[in-house]
């Protein structure tokens, strides 16, 4: 069993609120189909940790863009 560490990014606080939902109902339903495709993707168990985290203005700044495999010069 793997062990996989995941972070979602949003620009808002109130992104990250609607992310985790009530509870956080909506964030374990997204780690748990993350995790249902991971596995069969790789064939092997996993363990998936979601964090979500607020990054303002994100989108805009081309060394984020780049860091999160969005590069445009590609």
């Amino acid at each position: 069993v793997y062990e996989v560490h995941a972070t979602i990014v949003v620009e808002r606080p109130t992104q990250k609120q609607i992310l985790i939902g009530k509870g956080g109902s909506m964030l374990k339903d997204i780690g748990t189909e993350a995790r249902k495709e991971i596995n069969k993707i790789l064939d092997t168990k996993i363990h998936l940790i979601l964090f979500v985290k607020v990054k303002k203005d994100w989108r805009n700044r081309p060394s984020d863009l780049k860091a999160f495999g969005y590069d445009k010069s590609e």
